[in-house]
């Protein structure tokens, strides 16, 4: 059986400031499970490999469920203290690449030619390349073989401008997530801040924020079904 890519970050702080980031562990998780539940294995890599950090942040919205998760040994040992780096991964083995979510990916995720690679490669071998609110950040540059930009002219959503105010960080990401989507032609979707809300367009889908993990991952079940 062919298995999903979860991609997370190593980014610790919020560019030059003090100010801890990381991965939002929910949107790693919750995403994780439903796919696990439904038969398909996982496997976890970053931009360096290695250590991922946990936005403190995130940690204030778990419930019973992500801890659980959160608390398995396979979840510590393969995603937070030995995620693959993209040279160890061959894109043939994923049907589907996740890019989770947390601030921290910002600055990580969009120049990492390695990662964009191995999207694009899933992708043109007919697979699904999907993420979730910040996560967005991990599409906006990958390219196809013919020169285009993934998400030219394809319906997407990630976390807003208005999330960005109301999470109090508009001042410090270094770009915003709708404008960079459009500016590589996206069709920008979204809903009331902090909704769940998940966009298809074939097989790209994306979620806008850290409650629609779980209706990402229920849209590419259902797809790969």
């Amino acid at each position: 059986m062919k298995k999903v890519l979860i991609v997370l970050t190593n980014t610790t702080r919020y560019g030059e400031t003090t100010d801890a980031t990381g991965l939002w562990l929910g949107e790693a998780t919750e995403f994780a499970k439903i796919m696990q539940d439904n038969g398909y294995l996982v496997d976890y890599v970053s931009p360096k490999g290695g250590f991922v950090p946990l936005d403190p942040r995130g940690m204030k919205y778990v419930d019973t469920e992500i801890m659980d998760f959160y608390e398995t040994e396979d979840f510590q040992k393969r995603a937070l203290m030995n995620s693959l780096s993209p040279d160890e991964v061959n894109p043939e083995d994923y049907i589907a690449i996740y890019y989770a979510g947390g601030h921290g990916v910002m600055w990580d995720f969009p120049n990492n030619r390695e990662l964009q690679s191995i999207a694009a490669k899933i992708y043109e071998n007919g697979g699904f390349v999907t993420s979730v609110c910040h996560g967005i950040a991990g599409l906006l540059n990958i390219k196809l073989s013919t020169g285009d930009y993934l998400i030219d002219n394809r319906k997407i959503t990630g976390f807003t401008k208005s999330e960005e105010i109301l999470a109090g960080k508009k001042s410090v990401v270094p770009f915003f997530n709708q404008p960079a989507a459009e500016n590589r032609g996206a069709k920008f979707k979204k809903r009331r801040a902090y909704s769940e809300y998940a966009v298809q367009d074939e097989r790209l889908i994306t979620g806008q924020n850290p409650f629609s993990a779980k209706a990402v991952a229920r849209l590419l079940v259902k797809s790969l079904n």
